[in-house]
């Protein structure tokens, strides 16, 4: 295993040397497929991750979750990492779950789900990722709501939620829901139409949107779980990308990115099984864009990736829907 480690740490002292630079390469493969380099693992026990530009600086957001190994606080808690320098910032949000991160017009934005039942998502604010204000945004009695992810599409907030039940609305988990407002704070949940997808399993993860389009990056249940990419124009008719899966299981998952995990940690990584790619989400900086998501087996065992996409995120959404 020490033999591999090098190796793979020597891999990783190319692969990093240019992961961020302005790169002439294609950032397309030979069919058009828009071409993801995964660059290793940066921690163990941590799934839900947003990578930010907030103030010309990169953060990961991370939502930490009891079972993290290096959590000792005994509950859930959010928090940033400068992505230079692995400095982290002080907690917050006790007891949430399952958050996201934005940067809209200069200000940071967390949704989350509340402790418990997840019949609630709250929304929280920072001008400097340490003094937050908090709301509720909205609450839906007997439902189960998970991941989120908030955008702002011209001049209206959208926010996309996972949800788990009641069946008359998840149908099989689990299908993203929406809701829509103009100010933050009242929140109109739209009609059960505006989904994707309730006949399968397709978490949804991170929305984004451009030229009119709405893109859902979210999870499929497919020879273990794989990320895809849809798009619509009006949240209800769903496009699906050909060169579907954006991300699935392979060996670069075990290259190692972050050179100070432990021993134990490396271990889990060397012996774990892989057949998910899942909770990718990613920012544009400097003309790329930073990528994270969870692998491992959805079932515990999971680990943080990062990878790079060398282009921008206009080219990154465009290049999953060639022109027809």
């Amino acid at each position: 295993m020490k033999i591999r480690n090098i190796f793979q740490l020597l891999m990783l002292s190319v692969i990093s040397s240019i992961s961020f630079c302005a790169c002439n390469q294609s950032t397309t493969g030979k069919a058009g497929k828009p071409i993801i380099e995964k660059l290793g693992t940066l921690d163990c026990d941590m799934v839900e991750t947003t990578p930010i530009v907030f103030k010309d600086q990169v953060y990961r957001f991370e939502y930490v979750r009891t079972n993290y190994w290096d959590n000792k606080t005994g509950d859930s808690y959010f928090r940033f990492v400068d992505h230079k320098t692995g400095k982290r910032t002080t907690p917050f949000a006790k007891g949430f779950h399952f958050g996201s991160a934005s940067v809209i017009d200069g200000i940071v934005y967390v949704t989350a789900v509340n402790k418990g039942d997840g019949e609630r998502i709250s929304i929280f604010k920072s001008t400097d990722l340490e003094h937050w204000d908090s709301w509720l945004a909205f609450e839906l009695p007997g439902w189960g709501m998970f991941n989120t992810s908030m955008i702002k599409a011209k001049d209206k907030y959208v926010l996309m939620f996972e949800v788990g039940k009641p069946k008359i609305e998840a149908g099989e988990p689990f299908t993203a829901h929406f809701a829509t407002s103009t100010d933050l704070n009242h929140w109109t949940v739209l009609s059960r139409e505006h989904n994707y997808a309730m006949d399968r399993y397709t978490a949804p993860h991170c929305l984004r949107y451009l030229d009119g389009y709405y893109y859902d990056f979210y999870l499929e249940a497919f020879k273990g779980y794989e990320a895809r990419v849809v798009r619509s124009k009006d949240l209800i008719h769903w496009e699906a990308s050909p060169y579907n899966p954006v991300l699935k299981a392979s060996p670069e998952d075990k290259l190692i990115l972050n050179k100070s995990l432990s021993d134990s940690i490396l271990n889990k990584i060397n012996i774990a099984d892989d057949w998910n790619n899942s909770d990718i989400d990613f920012c544009e900086y400097q003309g790329n864009l930073i990528i994270n998501y969870s692998w491992g087996n959805q079932l515990g065992k999971e680990f943080l990736g990062e990878a790079v996409y060398r282009g921008t995120q206009a080219q990154f959404l465009k290049g999953w829907f060639p022109e027809k």
